[in-house]
């Protein structure tokens, strides 16, 4: 029987216990993504033996490890101080979670004992499981766009089985997206200006490695170099002079925030943040400016907050 790909449910819990599956349910864990990819990565060790004929050797599998990825909505939790449902999935990525009650939840880098996750994957009747995840993310907000996070996961692989889908799936801990846009997103500068902006990627980029040696598989973090671009419309020197500002290597504070409403507003700032390669491109008669942008610690893992309010 055929598998329909739009019968697809994700699960993810933090685990108390690195490697230990943490057993997400439906009805607190379900993951409302988009685009959903999952790939088993298998390492293998080729015999190369020598015949007296021509032809292959085996290759046995030495290693093996899945991938996940997905897209999900960038909103908030719906009561400000709650922490979002896509707050497990972020902090698997390297970072920590502060909540203040009744007014906020801050996620911002760390580079010690990272949380991982427990993921389920549910394909129309197979059942994925991946243990010890982590991962990275990218945010896209683009302008008349739904922002959306993008997550690549790694985890230890269990064997597929066929397997019915869990009931009781809850999305309702998932928010309605606000469209990038004028009204939605009213907050935005960069390095002191706030041009017109038509696009914001920010790629956390981390270096997400598997390792299996003897007595030990794990996924690890073992480095972030967080980078992105921004388009804006271009104006004059006067107003900034992004070339010196390139020259010179100066970095200066990126803030954007997309919400309106307590409960769903999120918050990304950037205390020291480099543009770099600055390239001119035209939108419908207007004149835009591409940067690329890297975001730079000041005192340590300070490089990206993340803001739910």
């Amino acid at each position: 029987m055929s598998k329909l790909t739009r019968k697809t449910l994700i699960l993810a819990v933090i685990e108390t216990v690195v490697g230990t599956d943490a057993v997400p349910t439906a009805a607190l864990n379900s993951i409302l993504a988009r685009n959903c990819t999952y790939t088993p990565t298998v390492e293998l060790a080729s015999r190369d033996v020598m015949r007296p004929y021509l032809g292959n050797s085996e290759q046995l599998p030495a290693a093996i490890h899945g991938q996940l990825d997905f897209e999900i909505e960038l909103a908030g939790a719906g009561v400000a101080g709650t922490a979002p449902a896509w707050g497990a999935l972020i902090q698997a990525c390297g970072f920590s979670e502060t909540i203040t009650a009744g007014d906020n939840v801050k996620y911002e880098p760390i580079s010690d004992n990272l949380p991982t996750v427990t993921l389920y994957y549910y394909l129309d009747g197979l059942f994925h499981k991946l243990t010890s995840g982590r991962g990275t993310v990218a945010i896209d907000m683009t302008a008349k766009s739904i922002p959306v996070m993008k997550f690549k996961f790694t985890g230890l692989y269990s064997d597929v089985v066929d397997q019915a889908m869990p009931t009781g799936v809850d999305y309702s801990h998932f928010q309605k997206p606000l469209v990038v846009n004028k009204v939605n997103t009213p907050n935005w500068s960069f390095q002191g200006v706030s041009s017109p902006l038509q696009a914001l990627s920010i790629d956390v980029a981390n270096s997400v490695n598997y390792r299996n040696l003897v007595k030990q598989e794990s996924v690890d973090i073992t480095d972030r170099k967080p980078a992105g671009s921004a388009t804006i419309q271009l104006d004059s020197v006067a107003t900034k002079d992004w070339w010196a500002a390139v020259r010179d290597a100066i970095t200066g504070p990126l803030t954007i925030t997309h919400g309106k409403t307590a409960g769903n507003i999120v918050q990304i700032d950037g205390p020291a943040v480099q543009a770099t390669n600055p390239a001119y491109s035209d939108q419908n008669g207007t004149a835009m400016l591409g940067l690329n942008l890297t975001f730079v610690p000041v005192t340590g893992n300070d490089e990206i907050t993340i803001t739910v309010k």
